[in-house]
């Protein structure tokens, strides 16, 4: 369908040389768009081209989000790349687990440099770009711990507040402007970030009887949703956090 196509648009998705953002790249590319992977991993290039031996159409640029100063420089470098820029997805982020009591303030501060600081610097720099063109999409990552507090992840929870708050600021000054402001909240997702509680039975099952759908999410199980609030199909949807959990927050 016309409405969900994004061939002509260009896109850059932070985090995802692997996991969720990822599957979130090769979706936006699937529905047509240009993309740009930016990644701390020092090989985002050659996963670029990579991805590019399919036929679809990848960029990759190395950046480290923790650093303002790196930050701004690789997104000038992913629109460079692109050739403008339609599309921002903020996938990328960090876990700190640990007592609340313990969790060093070191590691809260690098969680949110990246997890929210960062957000907010490349939503910034998006808008510059998306406002004189009349509009654009930045879809944020944000989580079930938006909702609610999590166990022993204090630092995260605090992080995906923000995040969710960030996203309903930010589309109450730019959706007036062309720019829809959206974020999904993934629920329990099979990637890296949980294999602590993956590998743990007790937990792992406690959470998965949860979980209505009966499995954990998979990385693909997020393309659906971001292709639609990437494309024209959701021009009138701004300032929402959509759940994408299996029906997890509905028991």
């Amino acid at each position: 369908m016309d409405l969900f196509d994004l061939t002509g648009k260009k896109a850059i998705v932070t985090g995802s040389c692997q996991g969720l953002g990822r599957s979130i790249a090769e979706g936006l590319a699937q529905a047509g768009a240009s993309v740009c992977l930016m990644d701390l991993n020092p090989v985002c290039a050659a996963v670029a081209r990579e991805m590019s031996a399919g036929g679809l159409a990848f960029e990759g640029v190395t950046a480290d989000l923790t650093d303002r100063k790196d930050l701004e420089r690789g997104f000038l470098e992913a629109v460079g790349k692109l050739g403008g820029l339609d599309i921002l997805v903020n996938n990328a982020g960090m876990q700190v687990r640990g007592d609340a009591e313990e969790i060093e303030l070191s590691r809260w501060d690098k969680l949110v440099e990246l997890n929210i600081t960062a957000v907010f610097e490349l939503s910034q720099l998006a808008a510059r770009q998306m406002i004189p063109q009349g509009g654009g999409k930045i879809i944020n990552v944000a989580s079930m711990l938006s909702f609610f507090g999590g166990f022993r992840c204090s630092p995260y929870a605090a992080s995906k507040g923000a995040v969710a708050q960030l996203t309903k600021a930010c589309s109450n000054e730019w959706a007036g402007k062309g720019i829809n402001v959206n974020a999904i909240a993934p629920g329990y997702m099979d990637t890296p970030l949980n294999t602590t509680i993956i590998n743990d039975p007790e937990r792992n099952r406690e959470i998965t009887l949860r979980i209505p759908a009966h499995r954990w999410g998979l990385p693909e199980d997020l393309k659906g949703t971001v292709i639609y609030l990437a494309s024209g199909a959701a021009d009138y949807v701004s300032g929402a956090i959509i759940p994408i959990d299996g029906g997890y927050l509905g028991r």
